[in-house]
């Protein structure tokens, strides 16, 4: 793919989830020079996000649900991945 791991992040989980909120943030400035700084720039995430598919689905299943969007992003193209998944409320 081509762009940032930060666009492709963003392309992966509106695709897999029509989110009605998404925010990608790139925290890696925070933790330059800790362990897992590759220098890319790219290196610790956090995502914000809200879809209907995390209805009726616990915290620990919707980490999973975007870990799975993700491919092999978490674990292999970024360190760190801090994940805020929630279902639109009423």
């Amino acid at each position: 793919m081509t762009g940032s791991v930060q666009q492709e992040m963003e392309r992966l989980l509106t695709a897999a989830f029509a989110p009605t909120r998404l925010e990608v943030i790139n925290d890696s400035a925070k933790h330059a020079g800790h362990s897992g700084d590759d220098g890319s720039g790219e290196s610790h995430f956090t995502v914000v996000i809200e879809a209907a598919a995390f209805a009726d689905q616990g915290r620990l299943e919707r980490q999973r649900m975007v870990n799975r969007a993700l491919g092999d992003i978490p674990g292999e193209r970024v360190h760190a991945l801090a994940i805020q998944a929630s279902a639109p409320t009423s």
